[in-house]
């Protein structure tokens, strides 16, 4: 069985349908079971008086979410059965909250989150960023507003009627394997011996392929071919979408290290399987390792 990288896979049925409803909002109001995931900036509202932390979710009767307006509502989809939206809150508001409760970032929790709940706030955080960057129109500045169950923005001046929809950066991540050993860098910023597979953004007219060949040469001065499509990630950091590639080094290739990256070096299967320098586990550059290691 193919097994969803961490942040994907079948966590939420999203029924796109029903986002043109016009009384949505009032269906979900209605529905006691309906759940509520409240975003504040860049963190969430999570509940933290569990060993695990979870999403703190607050049900249509709360006072927030009674006084919420039909704006900073968005519409999901169905979560473990039950009708899940999100509620935005300003970055500067500080309401009341549930006892144990408080507003986290995701990323430092993310190792210690359920999978179906961190996939649920990638989503939402995702889409919280997005409407918090596109309050007003790029192309003549007017205030936009939203439609489609808060999953498009429109500018609010009639002559002009722009159309935005949630933002997505593709990126490419390779793991480049020369034989038995496997090609990986690492940022300066990044904890003391951890190293990852390449990475970097796909380029207007560029192709994921092309983009592999580009990103691998710009930093590591290694050539590659034989690009292969593994899988991908929606990486919420804040809006990129990771896509997993396995690629051959031309043979007796040198590392020139780019500027992006402190350091390039090529690793022998046994040092990989030990542990040595892996990427943390929730992350598709470990599954690209980890897929290289287990073919004989």
């Amino acid at each position: 069985m193919h097994r969803p990288n961490f942040f994907a896979g079948p966590y939420l049925e999203r029924r796109s349908e029903l986002r043109e409803l016009a009384d949505w909002r009032a269906a979900a109001l209605a529905d006691a079971s309906t759940l509520y995931v409240v975003s504040r900036g860049t963190t969430q509202l999570l509940q933290k008086d569990n060993v695990q932390p979870s999403i703190a979710f607050l049900k249509g009767d709360h006072p927030l979410v009674r006084a919420a307006d039909e704006h900073r509502l968005v519409l999901l989809g169905w979560f473990r059965d039950a009708r899940c939206v999100l509620l935005n809150l300003e970055p500067e508001e500080s309401p009341a909250l549930p006892p144990e409760a408080a507003f986290e970032e995701l990323r430092p929790l993310v190792s210690s989150l359920r999978d179906d709940d961190a996939a649920l706030l990638a989503y939402a955080r995702a889409l919280s960023i997005w409407r918090l960057r596109t309050r007003y129109c790029g192309a003549c500045g007017a205030p936009t507003l939203p439609r489609s169950a808060g999953h498009e923005l429109y500018c609010s001046r009639e002559s002009c009627a722009q159309q935005f929809f949630p933002r997505i950066d593709p990126a490419i991540i390779v793991l480049v394997s020369e034989g038995e050993r496997a090609l990986l860098g690492r940022q300066a910023s990044w904890p003391a011996g951890r190293y990852s597979t390449v990475a970097g953004f796909v380029e207007p007219g560029e192709s994921l392929e092309d983009a592999v060949i580009r990103e691998v040469l710009e930093e590591t001065g290694v050539a590659v071919r034989d690009v292969h499509y593994r899988s991908s990630q929606p990486w919420p950091f804040p809006s990129s979408l990771m896509i997993g590639f396995h690629a051959v080094a031309h043979p007796y290739s040198v590392i020139r290290v780019g500027e992006e990256l402190e350091d390039a070096r090529w690793f022998t299967r046994e040092e990989l399987a030990s542990g040595q320098a892996m990427p943390t586990p929730h992350s598709i550059s470990h599954r690209l390792i980890s897929e290289w290691l287990a073919r004989l």
